[in-house]
């Protein structure tokens, strides 16, 4: 080691940390210090870090996935049936928030807000079922491969990871009560209990009881609402009902009475038959309560759901016993030989019990949690006793070569809503079953959930075959929320050069835009083309290019949505990229065959020019940004530099050593990046064609070892290569991806690899481990693990006499991950990168980054308070910088008059300009005191205009920043503006009308 850094904090003796780093080798470090950490350097700064970012350069390059574009429900990249790909749907206990399950991860989608966050875990492949705790602390995440993580939502961490064994996980589901959680595990279910219901224990699940009587795959649940009784369906057309704990004289009941497979089950008590909101009310204490508020807490009826369409409402009926036992329970309460023998079975079979010789007085004064087992007195488990089911009525939903595939029931508000495998999902109220809505998302769909919020005013729905997720209001007939992916996944997309907006293209043929900010789809351009999207580039804001295979060119109006120039050419070919000269004027596309460059006029949608001279097809153009230079990259392994005002013949041509998939020009124009399928990087002059120096990526991509490689990953780097490259905003980094599972950043002067992000760790993909479990190889390959499955599949289906093993010769294979795009914003604080789960989008998460400037022991805190306190706004904003702590420089900047705003950034020097920039436009993004900050903006770049106009380069990241965050607000409040304007004139028009109807 040649440098050691050295954090020690001066509250403590001890070293922080230490960071070491070697020359010319990448580097990574993380410390965790407080405010009033400072710094010593033992030694010389290396001369590759610049000034004040040397030794936290590593940092700068914090990025973490924000969120996941592109799908919002299932799995893209499933190859499996699409009716059972996809998971269930999750809301908080407010409803207004639905998780959904995206391949590995999890998408919290906010319907209030109108935002998407994706929680930084992952699951070791494709998520089956979740589970969300009733208070929305703890979440139960399940893959297809019966893996589960316990997950603190709010964090957004795993809290602990263990496996469910011997069975099939289908559902999960949290006791209302949130200390039990039930779990179907193949015929059986388990029932653990949670966090909440104990304290101190190293083990965070413990396993209560397992519950048997089914002969076949259970696949619904349901809790009743005091916890005290589970009831559960099961494809062998059956139900049953338990209790939590040993009741005394109950046994458990089976509900036969469906001719096909069940797939809802629910229980509804008196409640629901006339006051809703009774049953949410916790029950009273033993003794307290009247004969009717029991009455009404009594499971009344349930409701039973087959795949064949057909609803059995089952009606409770209790025995001649209860009322005796009941009472006779209250009046002996104090009997101690009574509470004897009945905790004695409750201690024995893992119920709740009282301690022997316990007073009545001390069972009075247990906890609500106690009295909600099924061993207390007033529980709906001892209601149960001696209780008979009987079928009360049958109802048939009538649809014609279509199965009930979802079902779901609100009890608050009596509505039941069942999907089918046609697409139509109804709407029914209940116990009537009077039919509300039926409506169709598609004739092509299969609805694989269908969930009610806690008001029933919601209803959300998930597709897997479309990723399709809709959140519909049913009284309104309004969609909340509606989010629909590429059909057969993303392949391309580009920045706005503002940064609001991400234009993507898709296998299908469509484009879609994305709003950066918030991650949803607002526009689907349908019918944009009719082969694949292989390029897309924006001319300026408001117009967006894409090239496809179906041999057309097309320009995109982004205000009316629509195509307005469509670019051809003389003979039929396909269109492999696309490039956008810096005036928006010029387009240019290249081809596969016959391997020519076609220049257009934009405004006149004449073919100007045909470049020809590639011998290869040109899988790259970029623009110079400042000329009318083009650089071409062909699979012949030339680059080709073409001055469009001088001709149709390039003016250099660099060779090289194998075929180039990429190129890419730096921002200021003189010098560009390409890549190989040899895994190098190539950094050209531009001027004078002269290659500066080479970076070989290849031990940096690869990994990763197919099902079917017979090679290990290490053997097998030759397949890894770059097919997309892009530069930072300041030119000083690139970032570059490839068909792998990692996207590198390099430092371009020290030709080093800062940090390389692995996109998912998904395993339901091809490609993503490093190394094969041995067991699963045999001397010709892989062995099928699916030949000898129990799990329902087309391997086992027994189509011939005497067959032990039906193969109709289908096979399920796997997506190999790769990514096929990168590009930066122009804001520089953000990426995103292609891949076959849809666009990753990776920020800069500043929480976590402490940055200070000339940072001193005096600066602290609660100096920058009483600075501001006393009115030194300008010393309390200087420091505050110093920390580089966004919330603390927003206090600051809030704190200060709006007359004194002027006075406080006269004070400003240049070394922290830039930063104050990048914090403005930050707290200007989420603050409701628009016009304050627009002072802010105006009254910096009055004053330090010149400045920064000197020196654009390093304030151009910031000002993209300030017009992105001040765009937005323009739109939004132009919006609100023309809504308000819209309802006066509506209101001005009624008035004319109430006046001259009296007069």
């Amino acid at each position: 080691p040649s440098h050691f850094f050295i954090y020690r904090n001066h509250n403590s003796v001890g070293v922080c940390g230490v960071i070491v780093v070697h020359h010319h080798q990448s580097y990574t470090f993380s410390v965790s210090v407080s405010v009033s950490v400072y710094l010593l350097l033992t030694t010389e700064i290396p001369s590759f870090l610049t000034r004040r970012e040397r030794v936290f350069a590593i940092m700068k390059f914090n990025f973490k996935l924000r969120r996941l574009c592109g799908a919002y429900y299932g799995s893209p990249t499933s190859t499996e049936s699409k009716s059972g790909s996809g998971a269930n749907l999750v809301y908080t206990s407010d409803g207004n928030t639905v998780l959904s399950a995206v391949s590995n991860r999890v998408q919290m989608l906010d319907l209030q807000t109108h935002t998407v966050r994706t929680l930084a875990i992952e699951a070791r492949s494709n998520i089956r079922c979740l589970a969300l705790s009733p208070d929305d602390g703890l979440l139960v995440v399940v893959d297809v491969q019966n893996y589960a993580m316990l997950v603190n939502v709010r964090r957004g961490v795993v809290l602990h990871r263990f496996r469910f064994a011997k069975g099939k996980v289908r559902q999960v589901l949290f006791s209302p009560s949130g200390r039990y959680m039930a779990v179907t595990v193949g015929k059986h279910v388990q029932v653990w209990q949670s966090l909440k219901s104990r304290k101190r224990e190293f083990a965070p699940l413990v396993l209560h009881r397992t519950y048997t009587g089914l002969t076949d795959q259970v696949v619904a649940l349901q809790w009743s609402s005091d916890s005290s009784v589970l009831c559960a369906a099961s494809r062998d057309s059956t139900a049953r009902i338990w209790t939590l704990d040993t009741t005394k004289q109950y046994e458990p009941v089976t509900l036969s009475g469906h001719k096909s497979a069940l797939i809802g089950i629910f229980l509804s008590t008196n409640a629901a038959q006339g006051e809703g909101d009774k049953f949410h009310a916790p029950p009273l204490l033993a003794g307290a309560t009247s004969s009717n508020d029991d009455d009404d807490n009594r499971i009344r009826s349930c409701y039973t759901v087959s795949i064949d369409g057909a609803l059995v409402t089952w009606e409770c009926h209790p025995g001649k016993e209860e009322n005796t036992i009941l009472e006779s329970s209250l009046t002996d309460e104090n009997k101690t030989g009574d509470n004897f023998g009945e905790d004695a079975v409750s201690f024995f079979t893992g119920g709740h019990q009282e301690p022997f010789g316990s007073s009545s007085s001390s069972s009075r004064k247990r906890s609500f949690t106690d009295l909600s087992s099924s061993s207390s007195k007033s529980s709906q488990a001892r209601k149960l006793v001696h209780a008979t089911w009987s079928v009360k009525a049958r109802h048939y939903f009538h649809q014609e070569g279509a199965t009930v595939t979802s079902t779901d029931y609100c009890e608050k508000g009596r509505l039941l809503v069942v999907g089918f495998s046609s697409g139509l999902f109804g709407l029914y109220e209940m116990p009537s079953v009077s039919n509300i809505h039926t409506l169709s998302v598609g004739s092509d769909q299969i609805i694989r959930t269908s969930v009610l919020n806690r008001t029933g005013e919601w209803l959300a729905i998930g597709c897997p075959t479309s990723q399709q997720l809709l959140v519909w209001e049913w009284r309104s007939e309004t969609y909340i929320l509606k989010q629909r992916g590429h059909a057969y996944g993303m392949r391309c997309m580009a920045y706005s050069p503002d940064g609001v907006v991400v234009c993507s293209g898709g296998e299908d043929g469509k484009l879609k835009l994305w709003n950066a900010t918030s991650g949803f789809c607002y526009v689907t351009l349908e019918q944009s083309h009719t082969a694949p999207v292989t390029a897309v580039a924006f001319a300026n804001s408001s117009v967006v290019l894409s090239a496809s295979l179906d041999g057309t060119v097309k320009a995109h109006d982004l205000h009316r949505y629509r195509t307005f120039k469509t670019f051809t050419t003389p003979t039929p070919t396909q269109f492999l990229s696309l490039a956008v000269d810096s005036s928006g004027e010029v387009v240019t596309a290249g081809t596969i065959d016959p391997f020519h460059i076609y220049v257009w006029n934009l405004q006149t949608g004449k073919l100007m020019d045909v470049l020809t001279g590639h011998t290869g097809p040109v899988c790259g153009l970029a623009f110079q940004s400042s000329g009318g230079t083009l650089a071409s990259a062909s699979w012949d392994g030339t680059v080709k530099f073409w001055d469009l005002y001088k001709g149709n013949v390039p003016t250099e041509s660099v060779q090289h050593t194998s075929d180039v998939v990429c190129v890419a020009f730096r921002p200021d124009g003189k010098e560009i990046c390409t890549g190989t399928i040899g895994g190098l990087l190539s950094f050209w002059d531009v001027e004078d064609a002269r290659l500066k120096f080479e970076i070989d990526g290849r031990r940096d991509i690869a990994g990763g070892r197919k099902m079917n490689d017979r090679m290990t990953a290490d053997n097998n780097a030759s397949s890894r290569y770059f097919t997309s490259v892009c530069y930072s905003a300041d030119g000083s980094c690139v970032l570059a991806g490839g068909n792998s599972k990692y996207v590198c950043i390099y430092e371009i002067s020290q030709q080093i690899l800062l940090k390389k992000f692995q996109v998912t760790f998904n395993r339901s993909l091809d490609g993503v481990l490093d190394e094969l479990n041995s067991k699963n190889l045999g001397e010709g390959g892989p062995i099928d693990d699916h030949a000898d499955s129990g799990d329902e599949t087309t391997y086992n289906a027994l189509t011939l006499p005497g067959a032990k093993r039906g193969d109709d010769g289908s096979r399920k294979s796997r997506v190999e991950v790769l990514t096929t795009q990168v590009a930066f914003s122009s804001t520089g604080r953000e990426w995103a990168t292609v891949s076959g789960e849809g666009l990753h989008v990776y920020s800069l998460d500043d929480d976590m980054i402490f940055d200070p400037i000339a940072l001193t022991e005096a600066i602290t805190p609660a100096t920058i308070d009483a600075k501001l306190s006393g009115g030194e706004y300008g010393v309390a904003l200087k420091m505050a910088i110093h920390l580089n702590e966004s919330d603390l420089v927003q206090e600051v900047l809030e704190g200060t008059p709006y007359a004194s705003i002027p006075h406080v950034a006269r004070t400003i020097g240049p070394e922290q300009l830039e930063r104050l920039l990048q914090f403005v436009s930050k707290s200007m993004a989420d603050s409701p005191h628009v016009e304050f900050y627009l002072q802010w903006c105006l009254t910096l770049l009055q004053i330090h205009g010149t400045y920064m106009e000197k020196h654009r380069g390093t304030f151009m990241r910031a000002f993209r920043a300030m017009h992105k965050n001040v765009q937005s607000r323009h739109d939004e409040l132009k919006t609100i503006c023309d809504e308000n304007k819209y309802t006066l004139s509506f209101v001005e028009d009624q008035a004319r009308l109430l006046l001259s109807k009296n007069s």
